[in-house]
């Protein structure tokens, strides 16, 4: 009734989008600019908010959609001049850090991991494997490169330079998306770039987060105890409602828990 009576004042109202999960192009479960498009224009655009949060968990994943997404979040932040918090739940780390790079202000749990701004690269070499076995690996390539770090053949020095002349760039990427955001918050008397992480007042005390601070309290303390929070999230597809894609789920699930246990999760 209060929104049809126009000398009412409504309450303020917040939007709040969950980003939990990694961050990847492909993946039924996981954070990618083109399934989260949607929900963050409607969370910006639906219902005059007077801010947005961002709930987020994610232990990272593709340094593209980390960056594709953070500046979906500070497009429309900067275009209707709305401020955008961010509140980190068990990791923000890498790719997840990327994301609450996004917002004003960042406020982590005591007990939050947060950090690790760098890139990684991972791989297994079997040519010792095959060797043993006998089988031999033939590979036939137009253009030098095609082979690069084949996992079946030793590893060579300059297929190792090859891989940090791609990782430096989006490392520096990373780099400049942190210091131009946090700006005068990080300290400067200790590199934070090196894919060190930090825990709860750690990450406040070296300025990778603003305070200690949980969605309800802290956005109450901001906008008022009549603050309305709206959630918004990607739509289940049907077929996933009743159970189906079990098995795309389960190694979505698998890949999830391996990028959590490096930060003891």
């Amino acid at each position: 009734m209060r929104r049809f009576i126009p000398f009412l004042k409504s309450p303020p109202l917040v939007s709040v989008i969950r980003l939990q999960g990694m961050i990847s192009s492909g993946g039924r479960g996981a954070l990618s600019d083109a399934i989260l498009a949607p929900v963050i224009e409607r969370a910006f655009r639906k219902g005059k908010p007077a801010a947005v949060a961002l709930v987020i968990n994610s232990p990272g994943g593709s340094p593209v959609q980390s960056s594709l997404i953070a500046a979906r979040i500070r497009r429309l932040a900067d275009d209707r001049k709305i401020p955008v918090h961010a509140f980190v739940e068990d990791v923000a780390a890498s790719g997840g850090y990327w994301l609450a790079t996004a917002a004003d202000d960042i406020w982590v749990d005591e007990n939050s991991v947060i950090g690790s701004i760098g890139v990684i690269s991972s791989g297994f070499g079997l040519s010792d494997f095959i060797a043993r076995y006998g089988i031999e690996r033939r590979v036939h390539t137009a253009g030098t490169s095609k082979s690069f770090l084949d996992p079946f053949r030793p590893e060579k020095p300059e297929d190792v330079a090859k891989l940090h002349a791609i990782l430096e760039p989006i490392h520096a990427s990373f780099k400049a998306q942190v210091a131009r955001r946090r700006g005068t918050r990080l300290v400067t008397d200790r590199d934070l770039f090196t894919g060190d992480v930090w825990v709860g007042e750690a990450g406040i005390s070296v300025g990778l987060a603003d305070g200690l601070g949980h969605l309800v309290p802290k956005l109450k303390s901001l906008y008022g105890d009549k603050v309305r929070l709206v959630p918004y999230g990607p739509k289940r597809p049907f077929f996933r409602r009743f159970g189906a894609s079990l098995l795309s789920d389960a190694v979505d699930q698998i890949e999830e828990r391996a990028m959590l246990s490096r930060y003891g999760l």
